[in-house]
């Protein structure tokens, strides 16, 4: 079918976008917090370690979930949500018997396995593909270096290795294709306190353009991507997303755009560094640091978020912990609290606190990040809504009820443009709030 047929969400059209090639463009003008249109996956995956208290099919986080009969490893709400995920599930089910502890393909490649079975059994357009179909996806082959190549054929190597049984495969350089379009398209789903819950195909969502001012926010309801407008949108205007976190100074967002899409920012952000001296503050001292002490301290810093993000893998919270840390005080010594290099390593620290329930420990470094990350980050921003969550939540555990009420209130009036008033999440929100 040519997607010029295609009946596309009312109110929003593809265009050619002048220098980003493909984008949506808004017909009519949308308010602050309104929907612009949804979108069902095209096929998802949940993440291991969410299995038992998420539904596999459907992403709904419920208890009594009921397993799989077979494998024993995926829990669904019900007999409709195992049936309509079976298609899917039944490319993993036996494998994951016969390897056992053995079986540990990636996310990337439980996912692509997942878009190789639904090209089979659902090779028209999907409802998933209004505005873009997943054949049309980028896949910048002639960007990748040797090193992303490389990545790519062992995932290749993987997905031969653990879906051999069940799958039936294009050629290798069709694989290629497929996997780098999937690098640059794929999404990830996170709850609302941004945690990992899995990863998805939402084909319309990845046709809107970067910028680091978006004027719209994705949001995800099970496995249905919803976009809402967090600045008004005028007719005419082109739809943007951030495809990044926006925390960090222009450098480093434009280094992360180009590592991992192929392309630099032009946004009216990138353009003016507006934000930059106050993300990258510096102490005032008596005797200030010259600028090259400056670079060297924003040299380490980037040095220490690579190697803790290194060391998640194999080091112990209380090793972790050391190093946020002895980072903090060496940083500290230039950097004020609110430079985002500091509230970077006291997110780590407050996230290794929240894992080794020290309540009081993760607090204290919410306390300090909250203010600038409401300064640094834009208005409506998901990571400031969780921020506030979990300090809301961190304030009720710990039996102080007037500051958890303000700290929930602050992050439902964020999600409430960002979700949707009628969102799940917003309603047990409220009903913490009840029951405290």
């Amino acid at each position: 079918m040519r997607s010029e047929a295609v009946p596309q969400p009312g109110g929003l059209e593809r265009f050619a976008s002048p220098g980003k090639g493909r984008g949506l463009r808004a017909l009519r003008r949308y308010a602050v917090g309104e929907l612009l249109f949804s979108c069902p996956a095209y096929t998802a995956v949940l993440t291991v370690s969410e299995r038992g208290s998420h539904c596999d099919g459907c992403f709904a986080r419920k208890e009594g979930l009921s397993k799989c009969g077979r494998c024993k490893q995926a829990f669904y709400c019900n007999v409709e949500c195992q049936k309509e995920d079976w298609p899917m599930h039944k490319l993993e089910c036996a494998a994951m018997c016969a390897f056992g502890q053995n079986w540990n393909p990636s996310e990337t490649v439980r996912l692509t396995a997942r878009i190789l079975a639904k090209q089979k059994i659902h090779p028209e357009r999907t409802q998933s593909e209004k505005l873009l179909a997943v054949k049309e996806f980028e896949s910048h082959l002639d960007k990748l270096d040797n090193e992303k190549r490389e990545l790519i054929q062992n995932d290749i190597a993987a997905l031969h290795h653990f879906y051999s049984k069940h799958m039936e495969y294009p050629d290798n350089a069709a694989l290629v294709v497929l996997f780098a379009q999937v690098n640059c398209n794929g999404f990830t789903i996170e709850d609302e306190e941004l945690s990992h819950l899995g990863s998805a195909i939402f084909p319309d969502v990845a046709l809107m353009n970067h910028s680091c001012c978006p004027n719209v926010i994705v949001t995800y309801k099970g496995t249905l991507a919803e976009v809402r407008a967090v600045k008004e949108i005028e007719p005419g205007e082109e739809v943007f997303t951030s495809y990044i976190d926006l925390l960090y100074p222009t450098e480093d967002r434009n280094d992360r755009l180009r590592d991992s899409y192929f392309f630099t920012c032009d946004c009216r952000e990138c353009t003016m560094k507006e934000k930059d001296k106050e993300k990258l503050k510096i102490r005032k001292l008596n005797d200030p640091p010259s600028a090259e002490a400056v670079r060297d301290m924003i040299k380490y810093a980037r040095n220490v978020i690579e190697e803790f993000r290194r060391a998640k893998h194999y080091k112990s919270p209380s090793e972790l912990l050391e190093i946020c840390e002895l980072s903090l005080d060496k940083m500290g010594a230039v950097f004020e609290d609110s430079n985002v290099y500091m509230l970077h390593m006291m997110y780590q620290a407050m996230g290794v606190c929240l894992y080794v329930q020290d309540w009081e420990g993760a607090l204290r470094y919410g306390q300090k990040i909250i203010r600038p990350y409401s300064k640094h980050y834009p208005s409506y921003s998901l990571n400031v809504a969780s921020m506030w969550l979990k300090l809301g939540r961190l304030y009720m555990a710990l039996e102080n009820r007037p500051a958890g009420d303000k700290a929930l209130k602050k992050a439902i009036a964020i999600m409430e443009v960002a979700h949707g008033k009628d969102h799940p999440y917003i309603s047990e929100i409220k009903k913490e709030l009840e029951d405290h």
